[in-house]
């Protein structure tokens, strides 16, 4: 893969600026493997979480569905639409940051007013809210599972790009420089020598 195409100052400056370069790109190459390392086992952590809340959030909505059933066979559909609240739940979700990337970490369902209900009919608003608890929380699982994902992605992007592309740019041009000046300094030699020659063959009687 070729890298990307230097332009830098010729002879000693421009051994003096690659090194810089050179230097910078490997301090910034080791600090996104660093990264990518943390993000890489935090993902993991998400990704455990999003399968755990995922069976949650699947357990009680089973539970939740037989729950209406069974209030809907003993107390009809009546009863249930007398028990609906008249406003909806206040879901609030929470961020942090994991090395810079902002992320869900935490879900709350707060439920609404609801009028008294028959036991049965109560039981299935309770098993509905437990159900809604658990889809949040699998939501705000899953959600941080794609963010960090996408994080990760960009950051071996941009870590392959500095160590596949840039840093081997920068050391083959350092090279080039490098054999250049040498081959400078061994021709003004030569031509050091060379007139030292003629100036002691002059010097002769």
């Amino acid at each position: 893969m070729s890298g990307p195409k230097l332009s830098f100052p010729p002879g000693r400056a421009g051994r003096l600026w690659l090194d810089r370069r050179l230097s910078s790109a490997r301090r910034g190459a080791d600090l996104l493997d660093r990264k990518l390392r943390i993000l890489q086992a935090e993902l993991a952590e998400l990704r455990t979480a999003a399968a755990l809340t995922s069976q949650e959030w699947r357990e009680r909505s089973a539970e939740a569905d037989r729950a209406l059933l069974l209030a809907s066979l003993l107390g009809g559909q009546r009863a249930i639409r007398l028990a609906a609240p008249a406003s909806l739940a206040d879901v609030r979700v929470g961020y942090a940051v994991t090395i810079g990337v902002r992320h869900p970490a935490w879900g709350s369902v707060e439920p609404p007013e609801a009028p008294w209900a028959w036991r049965p009919v109560e039981e299935a608003r309770l098993a509905h809210s437990q159900a809604l608890e658990a889809a949040v929380r699998h939501a705000v699982a899953a959600q941080a599972v794609r963010v960090v994902e996408a994080e990760v992605v960009a950051t071996r992007y941009r870590l392959r790009a500095i160590s596949d592309r840039l840093i081997p740019s920068l050391e083959r041009a350092k090279a080039e420089v490098a054999l250049a000046i040498d081959e400078l300094e061994r021709a003004d030699g030569a031509r050091l020598r060379r007139a030292a020659g003629s100036g002691a063959r002059r010097a002769k009687p």
